[in-house]
């Protein structure tokens, strides 16, 4: 019996579960401040995938990948060992070579309650040269809805 829920997409928030394992905390069983830069990346992963615009496809087929240009990361309350959180991913901006998105750590079942918040600006850059890059259309178009459903969201939803 999984009660472990998968990925979802709702009101242009991606919803990722995850869970915190010993591997993730310090000597004291609290989440370790590096745990969530992990949590973030695979929470920002699977949005692509769950998209249907995944990292690989981005790089096998345009020759372009996302890098992480700037992060802020707000930690306001810790996680624990076996607790279930959720990473909420929601785009803010999306410009020619960048985007802008904002992901919540929250616990599952208290979406309201954010334990961490990260800013994240991620630049698409060349394989070839590490230089900016365009974002390809089908992934700024997936990013584009993505946005548009979250705006059209209602006040509060998250």
């Amino acid at each position: 019996m999984n009660l472990h829920p998968p990925a979802a997409v709702r009101n242009g928030r991606h919803h990722y579960a995850v869970r915190v394992y010993y591997e993730d905390t310090d000597a004291g069983g609290v989440a370790y401040h590096a745990s969530y830069l992990r949590f973030a990346e695979r929470g920002r992963t699977e949005a692509l995938r769950d998209l249907g615009v995944p990292h690989g496809e981005m790089t096998s087929q345009h020759g372009v990948m996302f890098m992480v240009r700037r992060i802020k990361v707000d930690y306001l309350s810790p996680a624990l060992l076996d607790d279930s959180l959720v990473v909420i991913t929601e785009p803010l901006a999306i410009r020619g070579a960048s985007m802008d998105l904002r992901q919540r750590v929250v616990r599952m079942g208290q979406p309201d309650r954010d334990l961490v918040v990260l800013e994240v600006q991620l630049a698409c850059v060349r394989l070839s040269d590490q230089r900016p890059g365009r974002l390809p259309v089908r992934w700024r178009e997936a990013l584009g809805a993505l946005l548009r459903e979250r705006s059209e969201a209602p006040i509060g939803a998250k």
